[in-house]
């Protein structure tokens, strides 16, 4: 592949500031949803709960959290993904 035609391996995978998901899975306890909230409010100014969906397992032992966020940069996704892996109670963050 001819250098010009080469992708830039510098550039943004995504353009910011954009409306950005993110999805934290744990286990379905009463205060797993309101925890992943609250890690996300400190990254992301202006949310709440008109911005998170809640969707239980099949068996109901675990739960997806779902934030929709103004994403600004990939640091501050970086500082959230670390921020909510750092609580010891998420099993995966998307």
């Amino acid at each position: 592949m001819p250098a010009a035609a080469m992708p830039d391996s510098n550039m943004p995978r995504i353009e910011f500031p954009c409306r950005y998901p993110i999805k934290v899975m744990g286990e379905n306890v009463d205060d797993f949803p309101a925890m992943v909230l609250e890690v996300g409010q400190r990254h992301a100014d202006g949310l709440d709960r008109q911005a998170m969906s809640v969707r239980p397992s099949r068996n109901g032992r675990w739960v997806a959290v779902t934030l929709m966020i103004e994403a600004r940069s990939e640091r501050q996704l970086k500082a959230l993904h670390a921020d909510l892996q750092a609580t010891g109670r998420v099993t995966l963050v998307l």
